[in-house]
């Protein structure tokens, strides 16, 4: 079976760029939602951003955002995916012309079939765990929440490592996963070898055919 991409999120600073992609990332996220530890601003995104060498998908997370805003970063930083983690609805997500994935923070009674369906113009479906606030902060969530179908692609969030992906890729097959703390050693600052161990987990998990 084919390996789930890998996208490395939360990236403030130039060498996590360099590591991130020299450790085999698919796709990295910068996130432009204030109250993150994680934020960064134009300028640091658009340093980021020309550190990334073609065929790395840059990815922009924004949370509830002002459309104007969210523009305005297109014009700034050459941003080939856009992530919405709020309640952002269809008509929000699809006015930028930009692809885009919609999060959807998971907990007991959602239904994730109706969420997918309400979203028909998403590339994907990026599911994370639900907390107060935004993003995962860490945690994962009950995995036999999620269907086995949900119509479109999946990339999995929330609380992920070099130690659960391998388990996490082989009881939900999804199409992508999601890093952010836990290749951190700090909140925003990355670990080369951490992020080397867990793109090597992903692989060695795919390789294995997700037996």
């Amino acid at each position: 079976m084919s390996t789930p991409r890998i996208k490395i999120c939360g990236l403030t600073r130039i060498e996590d760029v360099v590591g991130a992609v020299a450790a085999g990332a698919d796709a990295v996220g910068l996130v432009f939602y204030r109250p993150s530890p994680r934020y960064v601003d134009l300028h640091t995104a658009a340093c980021l951003a020309s550190a990334v060498p073609p065929l790395v998908t840059i990815v922009g997370l924004f949370v509830n955002a002002p459309a104007a805003e969210v523009r305005a970063t297109l014009t700034a930083v050459p941003i080939h995916l856009l992530q919405f983690h709020g309640e952002e609805d269809e008509a929000y997500c699809r006015q930028f012309d930009r692809p885009y994935i919609k999060a959807a923070r998971v907990r007991p009674g959602m239904d994730l079939l109706q969420y997918a369906a309400s979203f028909p113009s998403a590339q994907a479906i990026l599911l994370d765990a639900f907390v107060d606030g935004y993003g995962g902060a860490g945690r994962v969530f009950d995995w036999s929440l999620v269907p086995a179908s949900l119509g479109k692609p999946v990339i999995l969030s929330g609380g992920l490592d070099a130690g659960n992906v391998g388990e996490a890729i082989r009881r939900l097959r999804p199409d992508a996963v999601d890093v952010s703390s836990g290749v951190e050693v700090g909140k925003g600052v990355k670990d080369a070898e951490r992020m080397r161990a867990f793109v090597a987990a992903v692989r060695a998990t795919a390789g294995r055919g997700w037996a």
